[in-house]
């Protein structure tokens, strides 16, 4: 099958999502820090029970904390990306990838039928998922594929 026709049919459940990371508003930017390192991710989702109330990300960290001189002390309602865009997991992977490129967005909480949590999506699943299915594909595009050389290279 080939690339465009796979991530149109399949879903997102399929790309082996990471487990949500939740913190409450009320929490402190420190506190998020503290927990994006130990887990080794690039962001956590900021819920009030099973509701999504923002996310909280790498780059919000660096824009919105560390660029203005912000204590870590903060609460993590003041600085998080309110309502973020979410995916259901039934979705196509190609309708995931749109949003993402649209949005400017590199990861997206997962939701299931029912609206509940149950897993954030990011580029690096999207790009283990494509090398893992489509290795030939992959591995043999050149680094700019519209770039046709006009002239030998070498002597």
């Amino acid at each position: 099958m080939d690339l465009a026709k796979t991530l149109k049919i399949d879903s997102v459940s399929r790309l082996h999502l990471s487990p949500p990371l939740r913190i409450s508003p009320e929490q402190t930017v420190g506190e998020a820090v503290r927990l994006l390192r130990e887990e080794k991710v690039g962001c956590v989702l900021v819920c009030e029970g099973e509701k999504i109330m923002g996310i909280l990300t790498e780059r919000d960290l660096l824009r919105r904390v560390l660029a203005l001189g912000k204590p870590l002390t903060l609460p993590v309602a003041e600085c998080m990306t309110p309502n973020p865009e979410v995916v259901h997991r039934k979705e196509p992977i190609g309708a995931a990838v749109r949003r993402m490129e649209e949005g400017g967005y590199r990861h997206l909480p997962v939701v299931d039928e029912a609206g509940r949590l149950v897993g954030v999506l990011s580029v690096k699943r999207i790009v283990h998922y494509l090398v893992e299915h489509f290795p030939s594909t992959i591995y043999n595009l050149p680094p700019n594929p519209g770039v046709v050389q006009d002239k030998r290279e070498g002597a």
